[in-house]
Protein backbone atom coordinates (compact mmCIF):
# COMPACT_ATOMS: atom_id res chain seq x y z
CA UNK A 1 0.00 0.00 0.00
CA UNK A 2 1.48 3.33 -1.09
CA UNK A 3 0.73 6.40 0.97
CA UNK A 4 -0.24 9.57 -0.88
CA UNK A 5 1.51 12.51 0.77
CA UNK A 6 0.33 15.24 -1.59
CA UNK A 7 -2.99 15.80 0.19
CA UNK A 8 -1.55 16.11 3.70
CA UNK A 9 1.33 18.31 2.50
CA UNK A 10 -1.00 20.71 0.68
CA UNK A 11 -3.43 20.62 3.63
CA UNK A 12 -0.74 21.43 6.17
CA UNK A 13 0.70 24.14 3.93
CA UNK A 14 -2.77 25.68 3.54
CA UNK A 15 -3.24 25.66 7.31
CA UNK A 16 0.13 27.37 7.87
CA UNK A 17 -0.39 29.96 5.11
CA UNK A 18 -3.84 30.90 6.39
CA UNK A 19 -2.46 31.10 9.92
CA UNK A 20 0.35 33.34 8.69
CA UNK A 21 -2.04 35.77 7.01
CA UNK A 22 -4.19 36.30 10.13
CA UNK A 23 -1.61 38.39 12.01
CA UNK A 24 -0.40 40.02 8.78
CA UNK A 25 -3.87 41.44 8.14
CA UNK A 26 -4.24 42.61 11.74
CA UNK A 27 -0.82 44.31 11.80
CA UNK A 28 -1.31 45.85 8.35
CA UNK A 29 -4.62 47.41 9.36
CA UNK A 30 -3.19 48.55 12.71
CA UNK A 31 -0.17 50.35 11.23
CA UNK A 32 -1.40 51.48 7.81
CA UNK A 33 -5.17 51.15 7.74
CA UNK A 34 -6.60 49.89 4.46
CA UNK A 35 -4.55 52.06 2.11
CA UNK A 36 -2.19 49.22 1.06
CA UNK A 37 -4.85 46.72 -0.01
CA UNK A 38 -3.42 46.89 -3.52
CA UNK A 39 -0.18 45.25 -2.31
CA UNK A 40 -2.16 42.11 -1.49
CA UNK A 41 -3.69 42.29 -4.97
CA UNK A 42 -0.35 42.61 -6.78
CA UNK A 43 1.33 39.87 -4.72
CA UNK A 44 -1.71 37.65 -5.20
CA UNK A 45 -1.74 38.17 -8.96
CA UNK A 46 1.99 37.43 -9.12
CA UNK A 47 1.53 34.25 -7.10
CA UNK A 48 -1.42 33.22 -9.27
CA UNK A 49 0.64 33.60 -12.44
CA UNK A 50 3.49 31.67 -10.78
CA UNK A 51 1.09 28.87 -9.76
CA UNK A 52 -0.04 28.58 -13.38
CA UNK A 53 3.55 28.27 -14.59
CA UNK A 54 4.93 25.84 -11.98
CA UNK A 55 5.16 22.25 -13.23
CA UNK A 56 5.25 20.59 -9.82
CA UNK A 57 1.66 19.87 -8.75
CA UNK A 58 2.28 20.20 -5.00
CA UNK A 59 4.23 23.45 -5.29
CA UNK A 60 1.70 24.87 -7.76
CA UNK A 61 -1.14 24.07 -5.33
CA UNK A 62 0.70 25.65 -2.40
CA UNK A 63 1.50 28.81 -4.37
CA UNK A 64 -2.13 28.89 -5.53
CA UNK A 65 -3.32 28.75 -1.92
CA UNK A 66 -0.93 31.60 -1.11
CA UNK A 67 -2.36 33.63 -4.04
CA UNK A 68 -5.95 33.24 -2.93
CA UNK A 69 -5.02 33.99 0.69
CA UNK A 70 -3.67 37.30 -0.62
CA UNK A 71 -6.97 37.97 -2.39
CA UNK A 72 -8.98 37.00 0.69
CA UNK A 73 -6.79 39.29 2.81
CA UNK A 74 -8.08 42.29 0.86
CA UNK A 75 -11.58 41.58 2.13
CA UNK A 76 -10.29 40.79 5.61
CA UNK A 77 -8.37 44.06 5.73
CA UNK A 78 -11.58 46.05 5.27
CA UNK A 79 -13.46 43.79 7.68
CA UNK A 80 -10.66 44.29 10.23
CA UNK A 81 -11.19 48.03 9.89
CA UNK A 82 -14.84 47.48 10.81
CA UNK A 83 -13.90 45.23 13.75
CA UNK A 84 -11.60 48.00 15.06
CA UNK A 85 -14.42 50.54 14.65
CA UNK A 86 -16.69 48.31 16.75
CA UNK A 87 -14.01 48.09 19.43
CA UNK A 88 -13.30 44.37 18.99
CA UNK A 89 -9.62 45.11 18.25
CA UNK A 90 -7.44 47.95 19.54
CA UNK A 91 -7.16 51.12 17.53
CA UNK A 92 -3.70 52.57 17.01
CA UNK A 93 -3.32 55.76 19.03
CA UNK A 94 -2.79 58.83 16.89
CA UNK A 95 0.34 60.86 17.45
CA UNK A 96 -0.16 64.28 18.97
CA UNK A 97 -0.36 66.87 16.22
CA UNK A 98 1.40 70.17 16.86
Amino acid sequence: MDLQWLGPVVGLSSFLIIGMFHPIVIKTEYYTGTRFWWVFLIVGLGALVAALLIDNVALSAIVGVFAFCCFWSILELFEQKERVRKGWFPKRPEKNKK
